[in-house]
């Protein structure tokens, strides 16, 4: 039996490649963005790939009144709903340190926005008995580093509160799936010197829906980012904080 996702961020290159996935599968999709102009020529291939329903709907992180929308029209689907959080966003940590200000922002998009979302979401999926929640965090929410921290605090708040969600609605049938990329090919890395590693946004895609059907709580993707991470966890902080990594 096909379920409903909504799928917030969608107009990210691993958001877009998992609405496929999921549309070739007999899913349902409803597409979450800003720009939903851009967003109907996905849910237009969607559909063509098999989706019984391909919708958008206007998401934005710092607008909290785009919220309740997203929940009414996931209440009024029938069956299973899921949701996939592929929102973001990254400035560099030095332009953060230029106008601190802009930590409101990085908090909202990575974190507090969807946060927020899923919790109009939970008490829906509870009634269902069952779904599933994607939350695409990232490795850097694993340890702070002198590059990004900020960006890595936020994700790292994200990934807390999704491991208490999957306790809420393990509860009720549902699971929860925390996703940390390494990096990937998408436009909020273009640019950034110093990548290595990079993995093509269908890859991570795939290990997603891999890792919803076989109902994982936590994955790195691609998968040796495991052991990287536990590498760099393990660095002992006195050594850590004269790093530069």
């Amino acid at each position: 039996m096909s379920e409903t996702w909504i799928i917030l961020g969608a107009s990210s290159s691993i958001a877009r490649a998992f609405a496929r996935k999921l549309a070739e599968r007999g899913d349902g999709v409803i597409l979450a963005g800003r720009d939903t102009a851009d967003l109907d020529r996905d849910a237009a291939d969607a559909r063509v790939r098999g989706a019984p329903l391909a919708e958008t709907i206007r998401f934005d992180a710092r607008d909290p009144a785009t919220f309740a929308p997203l929940v009414a029209r996931m209440a009024a689907c029938e069956g299973t709903v899921s949701a996939a959080v592929f929102v973001g966003s990254m400035p560099a940590q030095s332009e953060i340190d230029a106008d601190p200000a802009l930590i409101d922002g990085v908090v909202t998009d990575n974190f507090t926005g969807p946060a927020r979302v899923l919790q109009m979401l939970a008490p829906l999926m509870e009634e269902r008995g069952g779904g599933t929640v994607v939350g695409v965090g990232s490795v850097a929410g694993d340890r702070g580093r002198i590059g990004n921290y900020v960006y890595g605090a936020a994700k790292a708040g994200f990934a807390t509160y999704l491991s208490g969600l999957r306790n809420r609605l393990t509860r009720a049938g549902g699971h929860v799936v925390t996703v940390k990329p390494g990096f990937t090919d998408t436009a909020m890395t273009w640019g950034i010197e110093g990548m290595f590693l990079v993995a093509p946004p269908d890859k991570v895609a795939g290990d997603i829906l891999r890792a919803v059907e076989k109902k994982r709580n936590v994955i790195y993707t691609p998968v040796f980012w495991l052991g990287i991470m536990s590498i760099i966890r393990a660095i002992p902080e006195p050594i850590f904080k004269k790093l530069s990594i």
